[in-house]
């Protein structure tokens, strides 16, 4: 059974899972633009824009999903009986 938690940790909480999405999104979509502008601005053939474009959102979500679980892990409480690194 876990203790509860006070409300400044779950306020913490909710700033910290706030943060990761909104830095997810930001550099997801920047993943996404700079890829994806390929299509737009650069003379590739009409057949390759729909696959570069699907590229380019696969791999600005990929950015989202792993800038989020970097800054959520990062934020996780320390477990009992583990180092604390920030000691």
């Amino acid at each position: 059974m876990s203790p509860t938690r006070t409300l400044a940790e779950r306020d913490t909480l909710t700033v910290e899972i706030a943060f990761a999405l909104v830095t997810g999104l930001f550099i997801g979509g920047i993943g996404f633009l700079a890829i994806g502008s390929a299509a737009v601005w650069a003379p590739l053939p009409s057949s390759w824009e729909g696959p570069w474009l699907r590229a380019s959102g696969a791999i600005g979500a990929a950015l989202f999903a792993v800038r989020v679980v970097r800054v959520l892990r990062r934020a996780q409480p320390s477990q009992p009986g583990r180092t604390n690194p920030d000691s």
